[in-house]
């Protein structure tokens, strides 16, 4: 169930990165909120798999990268930290429904955190209620399917 794919990205695009910006500014100190959000957003988007391998039709997927994986990403606050939508309301509340949000504003309170940015442990909070979701959504679904 854990695909090692999210962490193996991870380890790719920061050298990247690095090469592209010129340096990165690295906090060793940072690294204690780093790795386990690297590992919750890895379990998570396991679990989203899951629950959407075990939902939806195999002849329907097609659909769900238009209507679920475009609002994800454009809704994951990857592009922006969520404080800085106070202006938006109606948006800064949608933002807060994707589980997204909080491995990209937890990765940013790691990696950056004079960038305003939801505080670590509601992160951790939301990720570890979200992967529960998740995983018990996804497990009775995968139950379901293989007795069908």
């Amino acid at each position: 169930m854990f695909s090692l794919a999210p962490l193996l990205a991870t380890a790719i695009m920061i050298p990247i990165g690095i090469l592209v910006l010129g340096s990165v500014p690295w906090r060793w100190t940072g690294l204690a909120v780093f790795l386990p959000i690297v590992l919750l957003g890895a379990l998570l988007g396991a679990g989203l798999g899951l629950v959407l391998g075990t939902l939806v039709k195999p002849n329907r997927i097609n659909i769900v990268f238009s209507l679920v994986f475009t609002p994800l990403l454009f809704t994951g606050c990857s592009q922006y930290p969520w404080p800085s939508l106070a202006r938006l309301r109606w948006f800064q509340v949608l933002t807060a429904a994707n589980p997204m949000t909080y491995v990209s504003e937890g990765l940013r309170a790691a990696m950056i955190p004079s960038v305003p940015h939801i505080t670590p442990w509601i992160c951790f909070t939301v990720l570890l209620g979200s992967l529960g979701l998740l995983l018990a959504i996804g497990t009775r679904g995968f139950y379901r399917r293989a007795i069908d």
